[in-house]
């Protein structure tokens, strides 16, 4: 790599200023008099979308491997099988002529309503952290860059452009921030892309906090920070915030601002100069990589049509599946014959090629006959005669196989969904074929959870296809007629209405505001917390065989929080056929003082077992697998006591439960004042072995000088003392903090003379 610092010291304040905004819709300034090549990036995340002239934003792309999309990538929960899909995308992006592709997508599934959510890999930053960090180095493995998008809180499409996400710094923590932080710090991708929101009232191009503090100075990121395209609002403001590249350009006004706010004194040159280090040692990173040549075409859609099947989830099975050599199969729905395989918006792949489902039906079906209905058009209209015209075929047939894609005008980038269900006309379909055709499998196409109360216990199989890529209707085929056995798993809830999701009543916002009013308890936290039934849980997944767990254990039953645990079970294949499980490993914790979820994903592990086999499965939890962020000391810890492993096939399926006690070596500040209440001391750790027991006393006195206490209530009764726990407990004794420690009976004694004053 040149020498960045002395290119720095011969270029010019305007050539500093160029580079940190794009030379055109898809290429960084090139600096030719310095030999500073120009960078091309290029959209993805689920294949490349090169367009042949780097000016252009809406011309066709050039073939590539169109994919599956995340939500199908997460359900494999395979981070094996995400790091070949990014080495294969790393491969095209070489032989295209592209240094740096925009993904991997990294947001939380906060409501099903986004019309995003195909793009994004989950509800749980886990799940998504850990398989980001598989994708990305997937592709740098190759010399290729990524860009982890969009950073951060980007959950919706409504107003997506000016939306001010209102997030708690604890909610941010430990929801919407760590699949970055994991992804950052297991994978360091290239370049991580600002979204397009404000968080808490600061759009994040400008947004200081997240981009300098947190991802820069606290997680250590080396790459640039790049916007979101057209995400910039004041080019001065955002370099001081931490955005280093503006996409896309040219932009010269943007350039001339930030010459002049340097001339000014209004930027320090050594903002800007950081930026430009910053460029210029990516620019100079994917410079060390070859570009040009050809990519493995077949081998690659071989690929995508593996990874399809292996995401694919079977939803319900009556036994029909998989298909045993039948006479006669009617093919129903407009996307067996129009793969419905991938999103609208910037995702949007030229694929090399398309399996059609009908078409890849045929080659397994042997010499049963196959005949095809329509079922439901293009358009949003009712077509009875498309009805009528399935059930005749459907009532004929052995069994009926009805594809239903949720098509681009109800789910797309650029506007949020305007509920859960699909079509009328779909939903009619359904239900009049399964009236006629009991032996009917749905298989759907869709980028995040559907409502099914209508249909749902007229089928005799359901299959979640996804967003399938460019393959998926070879892989369909695959699962259908039992070539693959299906395990993918949901990496996120099915409600059974939207009325029960979590964001329900703070989304979309009001007053260019939406407010994050379920906190920490987003996807099946919050189903669990509220023990409200769903559609289908976090992690489910069916299979052609079944699974058996045993012999849980743990590496220790007490451990201190730095040395982490190891938590195995032994998993069994008791069917008669090969397949695979994916072995979830959550984390409750028994006694915390802040409000946590019911559990939390905090490790998994996909095995393949052949009929009759058994095989141990290891996986390890460490620091953070016990830990919550606390806004008080605004840092992670964790707290003696109890913890119970949770071990199961998905967060409503737990096998085994093994508890542990964790010994914290957490050593936390004291931020305690004189108003500090009562409860700030019973929650500040060190105090505790003083204040729990004044606790525990002041409520046995409480009963006995009061009478009553917590059956009855008495004088006072425990509304005083729920009273008392808000209030200044300093005041209350009117003594100074010098006189601290006391011993439990005289603040005790203080306590209750106070409350004799209040009656």
């Amino acid at each position: 790599m040149p020498d960045i610092q002395s290119i720095m010291a011969q270029m010019t304040l305007e050539e500093k200023a160029a580079l940190c905004t794009g030379a055109s819709a898809w290429t960084t300034q090139p600096v030719e008099r310095l030999g500073v090549p120009q960078m091309v990036v290029s959209d993805g995340p689920h294949g490349v979308r090169r367009v042949p002239d780097v000016h252009s934003l809406s011309q066709p792309s050039l073939p590539a491997t169109c994919f599956p999309t995340a939500s199908l990538l997460a359900s494999t929960w395979d981070t094996d099988l995400l790091c070949e899909v990014g080495q294969a995308v790393a491969e095209e992006c070489i032989a295209l002529n592209v240094d740096v592709v925009l993904g991997p997508s990294n947001n939380m599934k906060r409501t099903p309503l986004c019309g995003r959510n195909f793009e994004y890999y989950s509800e749980d930053p886990y799940l998504s952290g850990e398989l980001a960090a598989s994708f990305i180095n997937g592709v740098q493995g190759k010399g290729v860059g990524t860009s982890l998008k969009h950073f951060a809180a980007n959950n919706q499409e409504f107003q997506r452009l000016t939306i001010s996400a209102q997030v708690d710094e604890r909610t941010l923590r430990e929801i919407y921030l760590p699949a970055f932080e994991t992804a950052l710090k297991k994978a360091q991708p290239w370049t991580v892309m600002c979204a397009y929101n404000k968080i808490n009232g600061v759009y994040c191009s400008e947004n200081h906090e997240l981009l300098v503090d947190i991802l820069k100075n606290e997680w250590g990121f080396e790459g640039l920070v790049v916007s979101d395209w057209g995400a910039v609002h004041d080019r001065v403001a955002s370099l001081r915030g931490g955005l280093d590249l503006e996409m896309p350009g040219p932009r010269d006004q943007r350039v001339k601002a930030v010459v002049e706010a340097v001339r000014s004194g209004k930027l320090d040159e050594a903002v800007l100069n950081e930026a430009v280090h910053r460029i210029l040692r990516i620019v100079f990173k994917a410079a060390e990589t070859p570009k040009g040549g050809t990519f493995d075409v077949a081998a690659h859609h071989a690929l995508a049509r593996r990874v399809a099947a292996e995401g694919m989830v079977l939803l319900k099975n009556n036994g029909i599946l998989p298909l045993q050599n039948p006479n006669h199969i009617a093919v129903i729905g407009r996307s067996a014959q129009v793969p419905h395989f991938q999103g609208g918006g910037s995702s949007h792949i030229n694929p090399t090629q398309v399996d059609v489902p009908f078409v890849e039906l045929q080659k397994l079906a042997g010499n049963a006959e196959l005949t095809y209905a329509e079922g439901y058009p293009a358009d949003n209209s009712f077509q009875q005669t498309l009805i009528d015209e399935a059930t005749t075929v459907a009532q004929a047939a052995d069994v009926a196989i009805l594809f239903i894609a949720l098509p681009t005008f109800k789910e797309s980038e650029g506007y949020d969904r305007a509920d859960l269900d699909l079509t009328p006309q779909q939903v009619a379909l359904i239900k009049a074929v399964t009236a006629v055709q009991p032996r009917t499998v749905v298989v759907l196409n869709n980028g995040s959870a559907v409502t099914m109360n209508e249909w749902l216990d007229g089928t005799a199989a359901v299959l979640e296809a996804w967003m399938m890529g460019q393959a998926g209707g070879g892989a369909i085929a695959d699962v259908l007629f039992g070539k693959v056995n299906p395990s993918g798993k949901l990496a996120e809830t099915f409600p059974l209405k939207l009325a029960h999701t979590p964001a329900y009543l703070n989304y979309p916002g009001e007053n260019g505001e939406v407010r994050y009013g379920e906190g920490v308890f987003i996807g099946y936290r919050y189903y669990d917390a509220k023990e409200m039934p769903v559609l289908f849980p976090f992690g489910y997944g069916g299979s052609y065989t079944t699974f058996a767990y045993s012999s849980p254990r743990v590496s220790a039953r007490t451990f201190k929080d730095v040395d982490g645990l190891t938590v195995s079970v032994d998993v069994t294949n008791t069917g008669k056929v090969a397949g695979k499980e994916t072995v979830q490993v959550y984390v409750h914790d028994r006694h915390s003082r802040l409000a946590r979820p019911p559990k939390e994903l905090k490790g998994f592990a996909k095995v393949a077992l052949q009929p009759g086999e058994t095989k141990t499965v290891t996986v390890r939890l460490d620091f953070r697998a016990f830990a919550y962020y606390h806004p008080a000391y605004h840092q992670w810890i964790t707290e003696d006591g109890e913890f119970d492993i949770l071990i199961g096939a998905s967060s409503a399926d737990i096998r085994c439960t093994e508890t542990v006690t964790l010994q914290s070596t957490v050593k936390l500040p004291c931020v305690l004042h004189r108003e500090s209440t009562i409860r700030d001391w019973l929650d500040y750790a060190p105090a505790r072995p003083v204040f729990d027991p004044v606790f525990q006393q002041l409520k046995a006195r409480m009963a006995a000088d009061f009478g009553g206490g917590d059956e009855q209530g008495g004088v006072i009764g425990m509304d005083t003392l729920g009273f008392m726990m808000d209030m200044p407990l300093l005041g209350l004794l009117q003594f100074q903090e010098a006189a601290l420690p006391m011993p439990a009976d005289a603040i005790v004694d203080g306590l209750l003379a106070q409350v004799r004053s209040l009656t």
